[in-house]
């Protein structure tokens, strides 16, 4: 009886933090150039500096930073990219040209760990 409900606490431990896990989205940095933009659904494609190119889309939720909002992305446009990876792809939660340094004046231009892109 003891091992039964033993067993059924690590079940439903396992469980819950199977359940969990999900609700944190990994967020990520990714640097590159716009290849393209779809205005209807409201996402872009971009080339990433390794040359991968990434489909992200945007909602009202969004800030852009020295970005006149969506209507300003274009092809060939440079911009960096803070985006959350979730069940239905990458969501931009920050978009922005390069140049910001995050307000200690840096160029932002260094790989900042592996969620860097």
């Amino acid at each position: 009886m003891i091992k039964r409900v033993s067993l059924l606490i690590a079940a439903t431990a396992l469980t819950l933090g199977a359940i969990a896990l999900p609700a944190q989205a990994a967020l990520r940095h990714i640097d590159g150039t716009v290849a393209s933009k779809n205005a209807s659904n409201r996402t872009f494609k971009l080339t990433t500096q390794g040359g991968n190119t990434v489909r992200i889309k945007v909602n009202s939720s969004t800030k852009f930073q020295r970005l006149a909002g969506f209507g300003a992305l274009h092809k060939g446009l440079r911009v960096e990219v803070d985006a959350k990876t979730t069940a239905n792809g990458l969501f931009a939660t920050q978009v922005e040209t390069p140049g910001g340094g995050g307000g200690n004046g840096g160029g932002g231009g260094a790989d900042d760990g592996p969620n860097h892109t």
